[in-house]
């Protein structure tokens, strides 16, 4: 191990570290604007609350499961590092020839990945879901799914990583393991009041847009920060990523103007999403081209893929499954079929000469992660559900949770021109 601190790779991860803990208060925006308007605050709060639960539980056990040395069989990290033990500034992280990083800055650079991925599960359960049981939800998947997949995928001797199962910046543990979560959770609360019947639009497509560009922002932190230093990688990275999200913008835009006969601003914040989500897991692995193709196909996949859920019957309110979960999953599997050497340093995929064989790697660590995601957040989810109550009364919800659940409206107006009862004293 390393001695010594690479101060370009440390400055490099900083800069990264804070653009990755941005895209929470970016995915709140983006988030609160789909809502209705008597939901945008309960929605913002559940993405913001996110950072203490998950920073807490982090620090006491989440790190050392995630990313501790192994307790064998590459399933979890072991308890070496409870509470950060063991862990103080001069401790040192490899990551290259040229020395390493704080250890604790990897913690947190690690750490924000995981904020980020417990906030994005609370889109599939917008406008029904108790802020109680979210708060009690959140500490637990953070211990019971995401850390395990972590270690799976990223940690010392991780069984998915060891494998050969590739996942650059999150496809595996980000999205798919938040899209499965969030499907589990839609199927355990059930649909809103009116699904199917009323339009729900989104309240504020500004607030769409506006937190599309900062995801998209610090989007650039969580995949180019990923490769831990300034080099070759992670400008090739930088690159892929605003490739992606173009394509992936153009893509479902070009559905929208073909199926429906107008683009829509909606569509295309959507659209961006979809290929960042998408080129996650492979900006790594793939060349620019490549990242032209992962960006396009999961734009058009995607916009298809967030329908589904009026023919299947769940409620992902703000589309988690069709948006995190589908390109998670089809960013994961082109891996293994565009996986470049120059990228990889060895792995290629079957049109780059390597076969099926990568793909079928590819193609377990997607199974296995959605597997365990979905399983583990179904049975959490039943019994909060079953101890607490998981969702709100229908009156609340037909009233609106803002008021119901934090006595605020995000609007002076409120409903229909009118403030909600008491919101200003009994006289009103």
């Amino acid at each position: 191990m390393p001695s010594t601190i690479d101060p370009a790779a440390t400055a490099w991860l900083l800069a990264s570290t804070a653009l990755v803990l941005l895209m929470t208060p970016a995915l709140a925006v983006f988030y609160g604007g789909m809502v209705r308007s008597t939901g945008v605050l309960n929605m913002l709060m559940m993405s913001f609350v996110a950072i203490p639960l998950v920073t807490v539980v982090w620090l006491l056990l989440g790190y050392t499961l995630a990313f501790g040395p192994d307790a064998g069989g590459g399933v979890i990290g072991n308890l070496s590092h409870i509470a950060l033990t063991g862990i103080d500034p001069g401790t040192v992280h490899s990551v290259g020839p040229h020395g390493g990083i704080p250890e604790l800055l990897y913690v947190t650079f690690e750490l924000t990945f995981a904020i980020l991925t417990a906030a994005l599960v609370s889109g599939a359960i917008a406008d029904r879901a108790k802020f109680s049981a979210w708060m009690v939800f959140v500490p637990l998947w953070t211990l019971l799914v995401y850390a395990p997949i972590a270690h799976w995928v990223w940690g010392p001797h991780g069984w998915l990583a060891s494998f050969g199962a590739l996942d650059f910046a999150g496809g595996m543990v980000v999205e798919i393991a938040s899209g499965a979560s969030a499907l589990a959770l839609a199927l355990v609360l059930g649909p809103r009041v009116g699904f199917k019947l009323d339009a729900m639009r989104p309240h504020n497509l500004p607030f769409v847009l506006l937190g599309a560009g900062i995801l998209w922002f610090g989007w650039f932190g969580f995949n180019a920060g990923s490769a831990l230093q300034p080099n070759g990688i992670a400008a090739a990275v930088f690159l892929n990523t605003l490739v992606a999200g173009c394509l992936g913008m153009l893509g479902w835009l070009a559905v929208e103007r073909i199926r429906d006969g107008r683009p829509t601003t909606f569509g295309a914040a959507s659209g961006a999403v979809a290929g960042l989500v998408a080129i996650t897991p492979s900006c790594g692995s793939v060349n620019t081209l490549g990242a032209v193709v992962v960006g396009l196909v999961a734009g058009v996949a995607c916009s298809f893929a967030v329908g589904w859920k009026f023919k299947a019957g769940y409620d992902d309110s703000l589309d988690v499954v069709g948006v995190h979960f589908i390109g998670g999953i089809a960013g994961t599997l082109l891996i293994g079929l565009l996986a470049n050497r120059v990228m990889t340093g060895g792995a290629r995929g079957l049109f780059y000469g390597g076969g099926a064989v990568q793909l079928g790697k590819q193609a377990v660590g997607v199974l296995v992660v959605a597997l365990w995601a979905f399983a583990v957040s179904f049975v959490l989810g039943k019994i909060i559900d079953r101890v607490m109550g998981f969702r709100i009364t229908r009156e609340d919800e037909v009233a609106g949770i803002d008021f119901a659940l934090h006595a605020e409206t995000a609007y002076v107006e409120g409903v229909h021109g009118h403030a909600p009862r008491g919101l200003f004293g009994p006289h009103n």
